[in-house]
């Protein structure tokens, strides 16, 4: 069983993180590091940990771990991922892995040096939904694939939630507009060339509260949407030459729908839909590091590929500034 310290006690990992890797075939969570040690006590005996420490420090020189989960804000990513590298930990650290590209070449040197697993916490790339969509795409489904559609939006303007502080690395691009660009590049195997895109920003917060993006990827386009300040709301769909694929709640299933895709093909006269019931993807995601972890072969979010998510999203900032195409 690879075992996992939980560096804080954030809401993702209470809700939603920690379960999964409790419940995994694989790995189990053997302690809970916050900076006040009663949190960490009162969430280590929620789930059963048997330890809790009162300082991250004191957490990584442990070897009661062999593999830290970071949830900790985003701006606070890459300073930890690389720490616990030093430590000879393995770390699954929560998107983003950092607020600009070129951060990520220093978590990069610390995973080679110290010969550990470093991955970004993608679980969409560990659901059965979107391993469908990807060998649908491959099999030819719809064709060629000449447009992709998506949309990711909730509504909160929560003055003491992190998505609201700049400084903490908030925004609604750092904390969902990387969903629909990690998806389409996992499912297509492609990169974006250029982009053009139109962002606003929170006159209170000044974080980016909305952007519209339009993102060429040579043989295909993609467009997308992303607001912190609308109704909630999740699609993505891929459009082909002899059908198109709609995937109905492709992030948050179990607040936003079902788990599911639909398939119709040229002129609707027919139409199938796949069905993932409990798919459980955060629960894929911890069994599928632990398993590389170990050093058995498993696809995982390779840091090469978080490189290139945040040049997108870096593209994306900057096309919101000005008129036309920017390069990624």
């Amino acid at each position: 069983m690879l075992r996992f310290g939980i560096l804080s006690t954030a809401k993702i990992g209470r809700e939603l993180v920690v379960p999964a890797i409790q419940d995994a075939e694989n790995c189990v969570v053997t302690a809970i590091a916050s900076r006040d040690l009663s949190r960490a006590r009162e969430m280590a005996d929620r789930f059963s940990v048997p330890h809790a420490f009162g300082s991250y420090e004191e957490m990584l020189a442990s070897d009661l771990i062999d593999a830290v989960y970071i949830p900790l804000p985003t701006s606070q990513h890459v300073e930890w991922t690389i720490k616990a590298a030093n430590a000879g930990k393995h770390v699954l650290c929560e998107k983003p892995m950092a607020l600009n590209a070129s951060e990520i070449d220093a978590v990069i040197e610390a995973r080679d040096r110290n010969k550990v697993l470093v991955s970004e916490a993608y679980m969409v790339t560990y659901s059965p939904v979107w391993r469908k969509v990807r060998s649908l795409l491959a099999e030819g489904a719809i064709g060629k694939l000449r447009h992709v559609q998506g949309a990711f939006t909730y509504y909160n303007r929560d003055a003491g939630n992190m998505r609201n502080m700049p400084e903490l690395g908030g925004g609604g691009l750092p904390d969902i507009g990387v969903y629909p660009t990690i998806s389409t590049r996992f499912v297509t195997g492609k990169e974006p060339i250029r982009v053009q895109a139109s962002t606003d920003r929170d006159p209170e917060f000044g974080t980016d509260m909305y952007s519209s993006v339009r993102a060429d990827f040579g043989d295909f386009e993609l467009s997308f949407y992303i607001s912190t300040q609308l109704a909630a709301r999740q699609i993505m769909v891929f459009h082909g030459e002899k059908g198109f694929i709609e995937v109905k709640s492709p992030f948050n299933a179990d607040r936003y729908g079902a788990e599911e895709l639909e398939l119709t093909n040229q002129n609707h006269s027919q139409s199938q839909l796949f069905r993932f019931q409990d798919a459980r993807q955060y629960k894929l995601e911890a069994e599928a590091f632990s398993r590389a972890a170990k050093g058995e072969a498993e696809e995982v979010v390779t840091l090469e590929s978080s490189v290139n998510n945040q040049k997108l999203i870096d593209a994306i900032y900057r096309a919101g500034e000005k008129d036309g195409w920017e390069p990624v």
